[in-house]
């Protein structure tokens, strides 16, 4: 439980020292999921960064980004990756974020900043610890081993703990957070936890925790959102897979002649939604899903052999680990209706089998080198 115990003072802290009245940095929201922030620069512009917590936190560094394209804020947030994983991991790099910010944008450091550095070791004596090693006999140096040992065996029960009793304290802290959750859909995501745990403890673990974290957050956002409880659209696990998604788009634009398609095929063959299908690397979110079309077959609409989908969005030139899984969901929607698809109603069996993942996926490939020698083309402001 040490790990929980430990989050929840690093946010208390971190809370009382950037408050959103914070003259240079403003902690806008902290729960035991994600941190999110707001950087004031030298001409009072804003940059907003994120930042996910894994379940294994802090063996396992948070992840952080920001939707900003400002060099200094990358560069930023990459010195943060130097960070080793260890106690009060957040504070430390909070403190190496707001300086280096403040650093890098020339403007002077928060005013709580000195109370951050009371709170945790000097960067230096950290640096040093090792040297200072060197002048142990053999006999203490033993000694110290076993002492590590010990700790570093504790520290790893309490994280082993926290992973195994993680539904009590979360229940707890997410209540109010998943109150607005239908129970079938929170009854998944219990399902989804518990099978984590016991792939965990086998020693079986599928993808990586940075993915599986970002992508239990993205299904938790969606089961919130207002477009998912409108039943714009439905998501379904495959084989309760968190990196397998069907999504189905049951709403378009009125207005739109594929709008009337899916009103036709209804009446036709009783379904009433575009089957999407979205797979996930375990490099995701750094790295775009895959997407393609499953159902009906398409015509139009930026939609290429095998059911892949031409988006500059959907590439990793035109990715950004800030997107969020339903934006890209409505995205899609936007772009179909844009691209002015059409069901392609009476397709024969055979054009329905081309609508297949192995053809999607080389199909979107070689469209992805096309567009890599020659640029992509953005349509004039008339055109939508």
């Amino acid at each position: 439980m040490a790990c929980i115990a430990s989050l929840k003072q690093e946010l208390k802290l971190a809370e009382s020292l950037f408050g959103k009245d914070n003259e240079r940095f403003q902690i806008h929201k902290a729960n035991m999921d994600e941190l999110m922030c707001t950087f004031i620069g030298s001409g009072d512009e804003e940059f907003v960064i994120h930042c996910n917590f894994t379940d294994s936190y802090p063996s396992s560094p948070p992840v952080w980004f920001s939707t900003s394209e400002d060099p200094v804020i990358s560069t930023a947030i990459e010195q943060l990756s130097e960070i080793s994983a260890s106690g009060q991991l957040l504070l430390k790099m909070l403190r190496h974020l707001v300086r280096d910010l403040c650093e890098l944008h020339g403007v002077k450091e928060p005013e709580t900043m000195p109370i951050l550095d009371q709170q945790l070791p000097q960067e230096d004596n950290e640096e040093n610890m090792g040297s200072a090693d060197e002048g142990l006999s053999d006999d203490e140096d033993e000694e110290d081993d076993d002492e590590d040992e010990d700790e570093d065996a504790n520290d790893m029960d309490d994280c082993m703990d926290h992973y195994a009793m993680e539904e009590e304290p979360s229940k707890q802290d997410s209540n109010k957070d998943d109150k607005d959750i239908d129970a079938a859909n929170y009854a998944v995501l219990e399902r989804l936890r518990n099978n984590q745990r016991r792939e965990y403890l086998k020693g079986s673990v599928s993808g990586s925790v940075q993915a599986t974290d970002r992508l239990m957050k993205e299904l938790r956002d969606i089961y919130r959102s207002d477009s998912f409880k409108k039943k714009i659209y439905t998501v379904d696990l495959v084989n309760d897979s968190l990196y397998d998604w069907h999504i189905k788009m049951h709403t378009v634009d009125n207005d739109s002649p594929l709008y009337a398609d899916l009103q036709q095929l209804k009446e036709k063959e009783g379904k009433d939604h575009l089957l999407l299908n979205m797979t996930f690397k375990e490099n995701y979110p750094f790295d775009p899903p895959f997407v393609r079309v499953v159902f009906p077959v398409l015509t139009g609409g930026y939609v290429l052999g095998g059911g892949a989908i031409c988006m500059e969005l959907l590439t990793k030139q035109g990715w950004s680990s800030a997107y969020t899984i339903e934006a890209v969901i409505l995205q899609i929607a936007a772009t179909l209706v844009k691209g002015k698809a059409r069901i392609q109603f009476g397709a024969s069996k055979v054009s329905q089998r081309q609508y297949s993942l192995a053809r999607a996926q080389q199909s979107f490939k070689s469209l992805v080198q096309i567009h890599e020698k020659n640029g992509w083309f953005t349509p004039p402001k008339e055109d939508g």
